[in-house]
């Protein structure tokens, strides 16, 4: 019989892995820090997110939306037409993951290299 060290393990691991399916990769993580803060058009993020192509990111956005991260919208009574991505409120639970994240990775940039990047505002 498992001990209670090794089912609580288990359990941490399960649930890292099925965040890690949802938002692994180079970018998605990234598609949600542009979408939260405010680009919402398909062309504003493939600028903001430099080297991501056209086809990778119409790829992630639809993982993203399947996933209850992404609301796709199309406003038709437009002319053009204009299709905005928008962060869903589940979207919005990640700013502390991501905040977290961002925290650390400053962090050990400064431990690895020894300098100090100012904070991102």
């Amino acid at each position: 019989m498992p001990d209670l060290r090794q089912v609580k393990c288990t359990a941490q691991l399960s649930a890292v892995e099925d965040a890690i399916y949802v938002l692994g990769g180079k970018w998605k993580l990234r598609i949600i820090i542009a979408l939260v803060t405010g680009y919402h058009r398909f062309n504003e993020l493939q600028r903001t997110i430099q080297g991501i192509s056209a086809r990778v990111l119409s790829t992630e956005l639809k993982s993203l939306e399947l996933n209850g991260l992404v609301k796709r919208v199309v406003k038709a009574d437009q002319t053009p037409v204009v299709v905005e991505y928008l962060p869903t409120d589940y979207a919005e639970t990640l700013k502390e993951v991501i905040s977290v994240l961002g925290s650390w990775g400053l962090k050990h940039k400064k431990r690895i290299t020894g300098k100090d990047t100012a904070p991102i505002n």
